[in-house]
């Protein structure tokens, strides 16, 4: 994803990247790096050091929910307007960022998902729940991703869980005979996670009503399918002074 952002940083006419930073290469150029643009930008394992030094206006954060909230609260008290695709913050540090970034006057984007289309599904399933309550979502990711469910499908849940009102949803005397097999719960939908080599980010949200079904389905097949909404709120991160959380704010 970081290496996504640079290419698109590349392509566009009114960014400029101002540093890089990184686990390793510590003191090199992005230009020094095989397979990246040639950027005179230097390359800091130091977030500290980095801000000490660098002027800059945005922080692009694609890391994990871990690094993520520490780069997102130290770029605020550097006064740096954080975007960030990390997912798995909890309500009590999405609080504490929200009001780190109001005390400041600084934006901040944080989105479970760039890819436009993937928004789009989200707010797609919040409309038909309006009219299909009966709801299961099914994500698939690569192998590699470190939480489950994904970011993604609890915020569709969330965005469900305002138009439909709360019912647990199958048969009343269900049992599980293998714990788990019916996925996770929230306010009685079911999400369930899939990880296998192969896949990049998928989800479907499944409606099922009397004698229909509707399903609303989302795929990134290339990790260059988030650098358009990466790209979004970098241009939006700038004209907010709150820390907004969900690319679907920043529609029109």
């Amino acid at each position: 994803m970081g290496s996504e952002a640079l290419r698109m940083i590349a392509k566009q006419e009114d960014l400029e990247l101002a540093a890089c930073l990184d686990r390793k290469n510590d003191g090199l150029l992005v230009k020094d790096i095989d397979g990246l643009p040639a950027f005179d930008a230097r390359i800091y394992e130091d977030m500290e050091e980095c801000f000490q030094n660098v002027e800059a206006d945005v922080l692009v954060d694609l890391t994990t929910p871990e690094f993520g909230y520490k780069h997102t609260k130290t770029a605020l008290e550097y006064g740096i307007r954080p975007v960030v695709g990390t997912t798995g913050f909890s309500d009590l540090q999405l609080e504490e960022l929200s009001n780190l970034a109001e005390e400041k006057q600084l934006g901040a984007v944080i989105a479970p998902n760039f890819a436009l289309g993937a928004v789009l599904m989200m707010q797609f399933s919040k409309w038909a729940a309006k009219y299909f309550p009966d709801v299961e979502i099914i994500e698939r990711h690569h192998d590699n991703k470190l939480d489950a469910p994904s970011g993604t499908a609890v915020k569709t849940a969330q965005l469900i869980q305002e138009v439909r009102e709360s019912k647990n949803q199958g048969h009343q005397d269900e049992k599980e005979t293998i714990q788990g097999a019916r996925g996770a719960d929230i306010d009685g939908m079911k999400i369930h996670s899939v990880r296998l080599p192969g896949l990049v980010a998928h989800q479907e949200v499944v409606f099922g009503g009397s004698g229909q079904n509707l399903t609303i389905k989302h795929d990134s097949f290339h990790r260059e399918s988030f650098m358009s909404g990466v790209k979004l709120a970098i241009d939006h991160v700038r004209k907010l002074d709150v820390l907004v959380y969900g690319l679907e704010n920043l529609l029109e």
